[in-house]
């Protein structure tokens, strides 16, 4: 019951911003070809309403989906709140979403929940559609080309590293001119699966550094909070000496610094990200069709970039009303096709999905209904 009111208060209070949002979302949208669905020609005949939450590091991709798919299926609205991977799962568990988008899969405690969307019986499942690699984005005047590595990233997020020219710094860019300006670092301050995927790779690159576990609550106070990806490019635009971590989809103009790979140092990119999601492995302990990847946090290939998060569509596995499982199953055909993949790869700078993880994920698409 705890799940389900949570749900329901956030669909209420969706319920304004979707009626805003729906007109936005039917603007535009590409062309024909690329909203075409994987479902025949019955697809065109669908009508009905979408409402999902979640993840921002997916919003610019789910413009890009939205568009792609009302183009080929005009009696269909889908509107998408991007307000962050955690209030995703709670709106679509309690009833207040028909699907979530999400940068960690779903727990397990969240699994014994039951899903009030879903036939009695049945429960949600992860649906791989989004990957794409986080920047670890800085203000310093000066420093157009900064490395990093893992035990470095932990102590400057923990605290422990409050000055640019610390020495653990220097030692990692012995060409850089280094100031003296207090370090700020910026964390997402909501329930957030690109935290859960960041301090995974801290916990798992440099484990005597950052003892705590991964999780979408960041761990430590120190610094600045900030309210989704957007919030975290706001302040450290702002911030002189700042440095966040957001889907490379929202860096913009921000410098990113590049990740220690061996000895190599990689930046952010579709194609390292793809490499990584190449290498990623399959949780066999999902039951059917839940489809979760485990990225391999301490590659030696530098054509793999270690921070990269690999971003989920959670959906019922069957819908208790068939229309809205019909309009949903439609929609997931489409995300994980290759139109689909190649709308947010143009707009949301993601790698499209390919090879195991592009079957599995259309495999367990294809099931939804």
């Amino acid at each position: 019951m705890k799940n389900l009111r949570a749900g329901l208060a956030i669909g209420t209070a969706l319920t304004a911003m979707i009626a805003l949002s729906s007109c936005a979302s039917n603007e535009g949208g590409g062309s024909g070809g690329s909203g075409s669905t994987s479902s025949s020609g019955a697809a065109a005949s669908l009508s009905g309403t979408l409402n999902g939450v979640g993840s921002s590091a997916q919003s610019n991709a789910q413009t890009a989906w939205t568009k792609g798919f009302q183009t080929s299926n005009s009696g269909v609205t889908i509107n998408y709140d991007p307000s962050g991977s955690g209030a995703g799962r709670t709106a679509f568990i309690g009833g207040g979403a028909d699907f979530a988008g999400s940068d960690s899969a779903l727990k397990t405690e969240e699994l014994s929940s039951t899903f009030a969307a879903c036939k009695d019986g049945t429960k949600g499942i992860d649906i791989p559609v989004y990957v794409s690699p986080i920047a670890l984005v800085y203000n310093l005047d000066g420093v157009d080309t900064l490395n990093l590595d893992a035990p470095t990233l932990a102590k400057i997020f923990s605290g422990k590293i409050t000055t640019w020219n610390d020495k653990s710094i220097t030692a990692l860019n012995p060409d850089a001119k280094l100031p003296s300006t207090k370090i700020t670092p910026v964390y997402r301050s909501d329930s957030s699966g690109t935290t859960t995927n960041f301090t995974d790779y801290l916990h798992t690159a440099a484990p005597s550094d950052w003892t705590n576990d991964p999780g979408d609550a960041f761990p430590y106070k120190t610094g600045e909070g900030a309210a989704k990806g957007s919030g975290i490019v706001a302040a450290v635009t702002a911030g002189k000496g700042s440095i966040g971590y957001v889907d490379n989809s929202s860096a913009g103009t921000l410098s990113t610094a590049g990740i220690q790979v061996g000895s190599d140092y990689v930046k952010p990119s579709a194609e390292v990200a793809s490499a990584a999601a190449e290498a990623a492995t399959v949780d066999t302990s999902r039951e059917a069709n839940d489809t979760v990847v485990t990225i391999n946090r301490k590659p030696t290939d530098a054509k793999q970039y270690p921070v990269t998060l690999v971003s989920y569509l959670i959906t019922c596995q069957t819908y208790k009303d068939t229309t809205k499982g019909g309009i949903v199953a439609a929609y997931a055909k489409y995300i994980t096709s290759d139109a689909g993949q190649q709308e947010a790869a143009s707009t949301a700078k993601s790698a499209p999905l390919t090879g195991k993880i592009a079957s599995s994920a259309q495999a367990a698409a294809a099931t939804v209904k």
